[in-house]
């Protein structure tokens, strides 16, 4: 028992502070030696452990039982970029979004034109205008026309000079019951809420910058004066702006495709209506873009001569609304 005791007793210890196995008769470290050298340690620069500046990372704290704190966590892996829907991937390995400033350099710009500029070029001119189009609207006839009690009895107004918040008032005063149940005061709230009042097609000076049609919806890139696609909604409305066109003689020699959708003048036919020309817009815009990009000359040539082949593709597509065009200049 002596002899297994005294192999015992004489153990060998790992002390953490010297990095030295040591043997101890009792089988514990020497308490005194430890602190001799602990203050070697803190005097002699040159010792080969050095004990680190954090508490936490001390070998002694490990001694008494005390855990050091877990390493933290690594950080997130970078997020990866969203991308818009239509972005496109470039040489450089950058995205670009299909609302980005290039872009703007090969957006069509639009017009809507019907009798009286209030339903389908209205209707035409909204939808337009939320799909991020520059639209601008007008209307050919000598004054604004809306159903009254009567056929004998319409609604007169001015071009250029009455608002469709007038217009509405009046007839919400005169018969409300009567004109919210035939739709003219729910055309007017849309109206009202796309630009400010009915334009005359003969009236438009094109090329005057339309600064003060900053609040109409549609008015970002259409504030140059011009278009180069004219939607009308009625074939006596075609017919006027191509006489118009004719007559003015083309000053500013700039191509205009004059593109004639025949909409019945209701307010059914004219919502069918209003999607059927932003479908052909966008088919429009996705070959100015690819022809444009390519070259601003031979592109814009290009263009125009697939305006034809792009609007037999659509008519198949809307069989029911007969199309006429012809290309003029402003």
């Amino acid at each position: 028992m002596a002899a297994a005791r005294d192999r015992h007793d004489r153990s060998p210890t790992w002390s953490l502070l010297s990095d030295k196995i040591t043997t101890s008769p009792d089988g514990q470290e020497d308490e005194q030696e430890d602190e001799q050298e602990d203050e070697q340690g803190g005097q002699d620069s040159d010792n080969e452990y050095e004990y680190p500046s954090d508490p936490d990372m001390d070998p002694r704290l490990k001694r008494q039982g005390i855990q050091q704190p877990p390493p933290p966590p690594p950080p997130p892996p970078p997020p990866e970029p969203s991308l818009e829907v239509g972005a496109t991937l470039t040489p450089n390995g950058a995205f670009t979004s299909p609302t980005s400033s290039d872009d703007d350099q090969t957006k069509l710009k639009f017009c809507t034109v019907c009798a009286s500029n209030q339903n389908r070029s209205m209707e035409a001119h909204l939808q337009l205008s939320l799909a991020g189009f520059p639209v601008i609207s007008f209307g050919t006839g000598s004054q604004v026309r809306l159903p009254g009690p009567s056929i004998t009895q319409p609604n007169v107004y001015s071009f250029n000079s009455t608002s469709y918040d007038a217009m509405y008032r009046e007839l919400e005063s005169k018969d409300p019951r009567l004109y919210r149940a035939n739709g003219l005061l729910n055309m007017l709230e849309r109206n009202r809420n796309v630009k400010w009042g009915p334009e005359r097609w003969q009236n438009w000076e094109v090329g005057v910058p339309r600064l003060e049609h900053a609040q109409d919806k549609g008015s970002i890139g259409s504030e140059g004066g011009v278009v180069d696609i004219v939607f009308t909604c009625e074939e006596r409305c075609w017919d006027a702006v191509v006489d118009d066109l004719l007559n003015r003689g083309g000053p500013l020699n700039r191509p205009v495709h004059i593109i004639n959708v025949d909409i019945k003048d209701n307010h059914e036919e004219a919502l069918v209506g209003g999607k059927a020309i932003l479908d052909l817009a966008t088919s429009l815009q996705k070959a100015a873009t690819l022809y444009r990009n390519a070259d601003s000359l031979t592109g814009q040539s290009g263009f125009d001569e697939q305006v034809p082949t792009l609007l037999a593709d659509w008519q198949e597509r809307w069989p029911t609304l007969p199309a006429l065009w012809t290309l003029s200049y402003f």
